[in-house]
């Protein structure tokens, strides 16, 4: 008897991890078969992996504490993202480069994220258990009111200086600005090369600390409160947490966090594309992190590094994959776009399953335990 109860707990355990694991799993496996399609060598593909890392790990770290709140999947990181981008354009207009430009921008975007949290948090405590579609439209409410400030306010209103950035009719942003002299300097901050991988250690340790501040506050009592928000709002309300309040506290955090995040992710790209930088960031983060192995009410610090190395490896390899199989590299192009989308899609359906099925066995095992209650 024992051996079968220890058998079947080794099955049930199995099982359970291939559910949890499936997204990474599946992507673990179309990597393994475009790899050695695409014939990049791994000396580039590392390389690769490690810039991608460096230009995206602060973004997607952002997207936890909402997670721990209970708020689900924040897709209105973008909000922050677009703060961001205002705090590069003012610096690049007032003409401050390097990092001294960077910390310019993040002291910019920092109270505009701060005043779009608070909106935020506001609108999803009005929609509780739809804040992932609410925080969704959301974003594209905001996107609007950031088309109306760049491409209406600023020059006309806000002071814009430099005709470079400006469009030729004298007011609004163009749609590309310049970043050149910020390009990359908190990456080469602190030069490292390893038989030929280029180690942005700076960005790293930046990444590291906000680690370190996610271990730390998850031990605090807000952290602790927002915990208890996540698993029961109803049952922390009772213990006397003001729930409403953690829950925008939460959001504004993230909110701060992608848009530092952002300014990071630009100054490796070494350019704004003004009108579509931030518009689908939050939709490639949020696909990182849970092809990393993470669901709506789970994620881990883990899972984001796990995510960013698949998700971008894919990338990367897709479009030469698709090209050498069908002759047209668009193919591939059209494949990691599908994909991106995909995996949000199956994710979510995974875990409204998974979440389903636990609701259904919990019921089963009560109902036993009042029966054998009632035979007693």
């Amino acid at each position: 008897m024992n051996k079968n109860t220890s058998a079947n707990k080794s099955k049930g355990n199995l099982g359970s991890f291939l559910r949890r694991s499936s997204v990474p799993i599946m992507f673990i496996i179309i990597c393994a078969f475009c790899i050695p399609l695409s014939g990049l060598s791994p000396s580039y593909l590392v390389n690769e992996i490690v810039t991608r890392m460096g230009r995206n790990a602060f973004l997607i770290l952002s997207l936890l504490i909402p997670i721990m709140a209970g708020m689900g999947l924040n897709f209105g990181m973008t909000l922050g993202a677009m703060a961001g981008q205002i705090g590069l354009i003012l610096a690049s207009d007032w003409q401050i480069v390097g990092i001294p430009g960077m910390v310019l921008a993040a002291i910019i975007s920092v109270p505009i994220s701060i005043l779009l949290g608070l909106f935020c948090g506001k609108i999803l405590n009005m929609a509780k258990g739809r804040e992932m579609i609410t925080s969704y439209i959301m974003s594209f409410f905001i996107n609007g009111v950031y088309q109306l400030v760049v491409l209406y306010l600023m020059g006309s209103v806000i002071p814009i200086a430099h005709s470079t950035i400006k469009l030729p009719r004298g007011y609004g942003i163009r749609n590309t600005v310049s970043l050149l002299a910020m390009r990359q300097h908190l990456d080469n901050l602190i030069p490292l090369t390893i038989k030929g991988v280029k180690i942005p250690v700076a960005t790293f340790l930046v990444i590291a600390l906000l680690c370190v501040f996610i271990i730390w506050f998850r031990r605090t009592k807000l952290g602790q409160d927002m915990r208890a928000v996540g698993q029961d709002m109803e049952v922390a309300r009772d213990a006397g947490i003001k729930v409403e309040r953690t829950r925008i506290i939460a959001i504004v955090i993230s909110t701060i966090l992608a848009g530092i995040g952002m300014i990071i992710y630009l100054q490796n790209m070494g350019n704004i594309a003004t009108y579509s930088s931030h518009s689908q960031i939050g939709m490639f983060c949020i696909a990182a992190l849970l092809v990393g192995g993470a669901s709506v009410d789970k994620a881990s610090i883990g899972n984001v590094f796990l995510g960013v190395i698949l998700f971008h490896l894919m990338f990367i390899v897709a479009p030469r994959a698709g090209a050498a199989i069908t002759g047209d590299s668009m193919i591939g192009e059209y494949f990691r776009v599908f994909v991106s989308y995909a995996v949000i899609t199956i994710a979510l359906i995974m875990y409204e399953t998974n979440k389903r099925r636990e609701k259904s066995r919990n019921s089963e095992q009560l109902q036993q335990a009042q029966q054998e209650e009632e035979n007693r």
